[in-house]
């Protein structure tokens, strides 16, 4: 019998903290390819994808530090921010 094969889990920067945690604890935030903004909580839509900790506070830290931004390769207006801000205060 051969030793049973260890998966690896896919590991991702939270933009906030800063921290490494498993891709599936983060929600992602992505670009689509029409460049509309939008919090993922299935993590399947298309376009570009940063991660954030499904926080208020990281999401703010983020914020602050426009490093959703620059991930993302554009600027995100304050409205999208107050959106996410929102939705993700409505999805905890």
């Amino acid at each position: 019998m051969q030793p049973q094969k260890v998966r690896k889990i896919p590991q991702r920067q939270c933009l906030g903290c800063n921290e490494h945690k498993p891709k599936k604890e983060l929600l992602r935030v992505v670009r689509s390819p029409e460049g509309e903004i939008s919090l993922d909580f299935t993590g399947k839509k298309s376009g570009r994808g940063a991660y954030i900790c499904p926080d208020l506070r990281c999401l703010k830290k983020a914020r602050k530090s426009r490093r959703i931004d620059r991930s993302l390769d554009c600027t995100v207006p304050d409205e999208v921010y107050d959106q996410m801000e929102s939705e993700l205060a409505a999805h905890e």
